[in-house]
C-alpha cells in the first residue's frame, strides 16, 4: 500500500488548509486512517483518525472543533480540513493506515505517507 499526502503549504494564522491522502496498491478493506504530525524538534503525535465506515472519528484535544477528518472510500482518499490554524499547528503532517483498533497509537499503523509540510505564520 502506498499513501500519498498532499495539500500542505504556508498559511497565516486563522487561515485554513485541506490535506489529502490518496491510497494505492494492494489496498485491504476496512482500514482506519489517521493523521499525525511532527513539529520541529518534537516527536510525532496523533492528530485525528477515522474508521473505515467513517462512522467514528477521533481527535487530539487541541484540534477539536478546528480540524475535521473525512474519507471517500470510492476514491481511496482521506482528508483533513484544518480551520482556524495556529502557529503551533506548524508541522509535517503524515497520513497512515491501520487494520487495528487503537487508532490513536502510532505503533498501531502499518503504512505511512511521506508527509506534507504545514507552516502557519503569526
Amino acid at each position: 500500500v502506498q499513501l500519498q499526502a498532499s495539500g500542505g503549504g504556508l498559511v497565516q494564522a486563522g487561515g485554513y488548509l485541506r490535506l489529502s491522502c490518496a491510497a494505492s496498491g494492494r489496498i485491504r478493506s476496512r482500514y482506519a486512517m489517521g493523521w499525525f504530525r511532527q513539529a520541529p524538534g518534537k516527536g510525532r503525535e496523533f492528530v485525528a483518525a477515522i474508521t473505515w465506515s467513517g462512522g467514528s472519528t477521533y481527535y487530539e484535544e487541541s484540534v477539536k472543533g478546528r480540524f475535521t477528518i473525512s474519507r471517500d472510500n470510492a476514491k481511496n482518499t482521506v482528508y483533513l480540513q484544518m480551520n482556524s490554524l495556529k502557529p503551533e499547528d506548524t508541522a509535517v503532517y503524515y497520513c497512515a493506515s491501520t487494520m487495528r483498533d487503537q487508532v490513536r497509537l502510532i505503533h498501531e499503523y502499518d503504512y505511512w505517507g511521506q508527509g506534507t509540510l504545514v507552516t502557519v505564520s503569526s
